[in-house]
């Protein structure tokens, strides 16, 4: 269980993706409540962007925001399902530096609890892109209430401890890297 520290809260800039066919602006839910936990949460919303799922535009996307000194992360809802049209994870996965395996397992854990082995079909992923956070989450609202409450905030805020994200920031995007 996570403790919480003396730590001030950090707050971040994030972008938010929705990567969808069907989603507008007026009906998109998830992409909504991923904005209002962050902003309620005391983080700014950097950009928010709804594109198809389309490989190339996501990736085009991805890097814009990498390149972006104003964002610090960047968190997408959709297209981490098992159909041919869902791409999220090989459109961003290329683009990470290191991959965070245990935000995937820890969120299927997790959502197993409220949808018993359907949470297989998830692609959840996550990684640092360069010096960005990149969380990847499912389509529907229930996931991303999940995954926003009980993995991503935690991690986002500078008071969760042993450890958090937003404590390791810093060094993801100065401490030189190892000469192989």
């Amino acid at each position: 269980m996570s403790k919480s520290t003396k730590a001030p809260f950090v707050p971040l800039c994030i972008a938010v993706l929705t990567v969808s066919d069907s989603r507008t602006r007026e009906n998109d839910t998830s992409g909504d409540l991923i904005a209002e936990r962050l902003t309620n949460a005391g983080h700014k919303l950097a950009a928010r962007a709804i594109l198809t799922d389309d490989v190339k535009k996501l990736r085009k996307q991805l890097r814009a925001w990498m390149k972006d000194k104003n964002v610090d992360a960047v968190i997408s809802t959709g297209g981490t399902g098992l159909t041919k049209r869902d791409v999220t994870p090989e459109a961003f996965e290329p683009l990470f530096t290191k991959h965070i395996p245990g935000f995937g397992e820890l969120f299927r854990w997790l959502s197993f609890e409220e949808i018993g082995t359907s949470t297989i079909e998830s692609r959840a992923l996550a990684g640092v892109a360069d010096d960005t956070l990149v969380f990847c989450l499912p389509g529907s609202t229930g996931a991303c209430r999940t995954g926003m409450d009980r993995i991503i905030l935690p991690q986002l805020n500078a008071a969760t401890g042993p450890c958090n994200l937003t404590g390791m920031l810093p060094r993801i995007r100065h401490d030189p890297a190892p000469k192989i």
